[in-house]
């Protein structure tokens, strides 16, 4: 009875660090928590985006990767680009902005 206790808690314990494992994260792929992380930064850019009222947040796209935040898309003018990037940086969480922005 022993035994079978003993490696039924080493089959749980196997399982338990590769289920683990499956969730950190890499260099190029983000663990569960990452994602669940940047999916709240993007909405808050975007919220952000939406309340200031020079920007329009359809032109804009936005796109968060453990913490750094690409913005793309076609806006106005480099004064309309130049906003965007200061509002994403004034979020919590935002790393840094990348701005692939491009004048219409």
């Amino acid at each position: 009875m022993i035994k079978i206790t003993r490696y039924l808690a080493a089959i749980f314990l196997v399982a338990a660090l590769v289920s683990v494992e499956g969730c950190s994260s890499t260099a190029k792929q983000e663990g569960t928590g990452e994602y669940i992380d940047d999916g709240v930064i993007t909405t808050k850019v975007k919220t952000a985006i939406l309340n200031e009222p020079t920007l329009k947040v359809f032109e804009i796209n936005v796109e968060t990767f453990k913490g750094v935040v690409q913005l793309s898309g076609f806006v106005g003018s480099s004064d309309a680009a130049n906003k965007a990037v200061e509002v994403a940086r004034g979020v919590g969480g935002v790393k840094s902005v990348k701005n692939s922005m491009l004048i219409k």
